[in-house]
Parts: C-alpha cells; sequence; structure tokens
C-alpha cells in the first residue's frame, strides 16, 4: 500500500488542482510500479510559509525579499 505525502505552500492551491495531483500520482505509481490504485493513499498538506524554512529562514521573508 504505497503512502505518499506532499506539501506545498498555503497559497491558493484549488481542489481542482489538488484532485488533479492526487489523480496523477496514484496512475503514475501504478504505471511504473504496478501498484493498485485502490490502495494507493495520497495525502496533501499545506503548510504556511512561516512555518516552512529554506536556508536558515521561512519562505515568507524569503519571498518578501523576491527570492
Amino acid at each position: 500500500m504505497p503512502y505518499v505525502n506532499i506539501k506545498v505552500t498555503e497559497e491558493g492551491v484549488t481542489a481542482g488542482q489538488k484532485a488533479e495531483l492526487i489523480k496523477g500520482v496514484t496512475e503514475l505509481l501504478a504505471k511504473v510500479l504496478g501498484k493498485n490504485p485502490a490502495t494507493t493513499v495520497v495525502v496533501i498538506d499545506e503548510v504556511h510559509t512561516d512555518n516552512w524554512g529554506i536556508g536558515g529562514e521561512t519562505v515568507t521573508v524569503r519571498r518578501q525579499r523576491g527570492q
């Protein structure tokens, strides 16, 4: 039973986009690894940019600086 956890920043990802990600990842695992789509679990976590750090600083700060 594959378990896939996708983490994205919380910035307007639509329900349609999430559905497309879930479908696409499930299909990819079936195609590449022969996994059963019925037992494939995909979870999408949306993380606020204050809670996501890169290079020692938050994504919020990096984006404010234009990086």
